[in-house]
C-alpha cells in the first residue's frame, strides 16, 4: 500500500538540529507520503539559511518533498526585530517565490511578553507584516499564545482577507470558529495524539476536517508514539507527519484516505498552491 499524499504546512527544518541528516530525513518523509513541506521563518538573520535549505532540499538528486518558503518575524523574538528586518522581509518576498508570511502573530505566554511596551511592540510588527501580506496578496501563518482575542482584533482592524493558517491552534471553540470565519484553517500537530489534549480534541470534533491542515512544527510537537523519552524531548521530523494523520483519523473516526484528500485540498486552498494529488 502506497503512503497517502500529505503536506507539512509548518516546519523549522532549517534549524541546525537537522544539519547532520536533513536530506536523509527529507527522503524518508517523501517515502512516507510527504509531497511538500513549508519552511517557516522567525528571525531576519536566518532568512539566508532558510533559502539555502530550500535549495538544498529542492536540488537533491533523490526523490524529496518540495520545499516551500514562508519567512516572517516571530513575536517571541520581538526584542531582536528592527525596522530594517521588515525591509529585509519585504525584499525576500520580492526576490523569492514565497507561499506565505510566517510565523507571525502575538504571544503573551510569559510574564515578560505580557509587559505593555513589549506587547505594543509585538502588535506593531504584527500589523506591519499583515500590511506586507496584503500588499503581496499572501496568506499568513499565525503564532498565537494566550492572545487569540487580540489577534482576531488586529486581523479585523486590517480587514485581512488573505487568510492562512492558525498554527498549532490552542484556542477554544468560539475562537476557532472566528478564525475559520476569517478564512483561516487550523493547524493540527502531533499534540492531537495526546489523550490529555481534551480541549484541542473538542475543537477538532466541532469544526471538522474541512477546516484543518496538518503540520509537524518540527523539531517540536513530536507525536506521542514517536517520543523516546519522558524526560527529554525527542526530535520531531517531517517523516512523522503520517502519525499526525493517523491520530486525527482516529479522533474523527474518518477513513485515512478520505481525510488525507480533504486535508490536501485544504492546504492547497489556504496556501494558494497547485500540486497534483497522487492517488494510491
Amino acid at each position: 500500500m502506497r503512503p497517502l499524499p500529505l503536506i507539512d504546512t509548518h516546519t523549522h527544518f532549517d534549524v541546525a538540529e537537522f544539519d547532520p541528516d536533513r536530506l536523509q530525513l527529507a527522503i524518508l518523509a517523501k517515502q512516507r507520503g510527504v509531497q511538500a513541506l513549508v519552511l517557516i521563518g522567525f528571525l531576519a538573520q536566518r532568512f539566508n539559511t532558510l533559502v539555502q535549505v530550500q535549495q538544498q532540499i529542492n536540488q537533491a538528486a533523490t526523490p524529496h518533498p518540495q520545499a516551500l518558503l514562508a519567512p516572517g518575524l516571530h513575536p517571541f523574538y520581538i526584542q531582536e526585530h528592527t525596522v530594517d528586518h521588515l525591509q529585509q522581509l519585504e525584499q525576500l518576498i520580492k526576490s523569492q517565490q514565497v507561499v506565505a508570511i510566517g510565523e507571525i502573530g502575538l504571544d503573551t505566554f510569559t510574564k515578560a511578553m505580557k509587559q505593555p511596551e513589549v506587547f505594543a511592540r509585538q502588535q506593531a510588527f504584527f500589523s506591519a507584516q499583515l500590511e506586507l501580506a496584503q500588499q503581496s496578496n499572501l496568506p499568513v501563518l499565525l503564532h498565537i499564545r494566550r492572545a487569540h482575542a487580540e489577534t482576531l482584533a488586529l486581523l479585523k482592524k486590517h480587514n485581512f482577507k488573505q487568510g492562512g493558517i492558525a498554527h498549532a491552534f490552542g484556542g477554544g471553540i468560539q475562537e476557532a470558529k472566528a478564525f475559520i470565519q476569517m478564512g483561516f484553517k487550523l493547524g493540527v500537530t502531533g499534540q492531537v495524539t495526546n489523550p490529555n489534549a481534551r480541549r484541542l480534541h473538542q475543537v477538532i470534533k466541532t469544526v471538522g476536517a474541512a477546516h484543518l491542515v496538518l503540520e509537524t512544527d518540527c523539531p517540536d510537537m513530536t507525536p506521542l508514539c514517536c517520543q523516546q523519552s519522558h524526560e527529554h524531548r525527542t526530535r520531531n521530523t517531517p517523516a512523522n507527519l503520517p502519525y499526525v494523520l493517523d491520530g486525527l483519523s482516529q479522533l474523527l473516526t474518518m477513513d485515512q484516505e478520505k481525510l488525507a484528500g480533504q486535508l490536501w485540498e485544504n492546504s492547497l486552498t489556504c496556501l494558494n498552491l497547485n500540486l497534483p494529488f497522487e492517488q494510491k
